[in-house]
């Protein structure tokens, strides 16, 4: 009796061991539930064993694998998915924000243009040689002015001194005039005097 509980408690232990270890092999390790796949990887390479070439792996560890491996692929299809959604819209982005630069360079090339140039009778002209033409022309204009009045200046000296000069002529002239008359005159009464005296004698 006592050599056939022995052996029930030892065959109830040895079921319970293999009850324990088959549960123990069944549950899955967190290795592969919480690691990334790379690691995950590492831990198959790890706890199976190669024979002639072929590596055994528990068919529910094969299956959580290749669920994860589809997982993280589909996870890196979604996230390249977004990436190239993102980068389209940078592109659009990018291609728009150039548009508009090529339009704001362009119109601030039109702006400085238009400032830089001033209309004159119809003709869009530099304002810098705007300004030179200009200079230069009120530099004529100073120069002719000053050329004016030093030609006036000098025809004013002229005209006084001819002045001066027609007076003093005019007044040598009135003078000769007046001496030629008394010395007419006077010649006159010598002769009238000499006539008179040639008759009364």
């Amino acid at each position: 009796m006592k050599q056939l509980q022995i052996r029930c408690a030892l065959i109830l232990t040895v079921v319970i061991i293999a009850v324990m270890k088959v549960t123990g092999q069944n549950a899955m390790p967190d290795e592969l539930t919480k690691n990334p796949l790379k690691e995950q990887l590492k831990y198959l390479e790890d706890r199976t064993r190669i024979y002639e070439n072929f590596r055994a792996i528990r068919e529910d560890m094969f299956q959580k694998l290749k669920v994860n491996v589809t997982d993280t692929l589909s996870a890196a299809n979604r996230k390249i998915a977004g990436l190239n959604k993102t980068k389209f819209l940078l592109k659009q982005t990018i291609d728009s924000l150039r548009t508009n630069l090529e339009s704001t360079k362009t119109r601030l090339e039109e702006m400085i243009r238009t400032k830089n140039s001033i209309s004159v009778i119809g003709l869009e002209v530099n304002k810098l040689t705007y300004n030179k033409i200009m200079w230069t022309i009120l530099a004529g204009l100073v120069a002719a002015l000053l050329l004016g009045f030093i030609v006036f200046k000098r025809n004013l000296s002229v005209t006084f001194n001819t002045k001066k000069e027609f007076q003093e002529l005019k007044n040598e002239f009135e003078a000769y005039r007046k001496t030629s008359r008394e010395a007419r005159e006077k010649l006159a009464m010598d002769h009238f005097n000499e006539v008179k005296r040639l008759k009364g004698g």
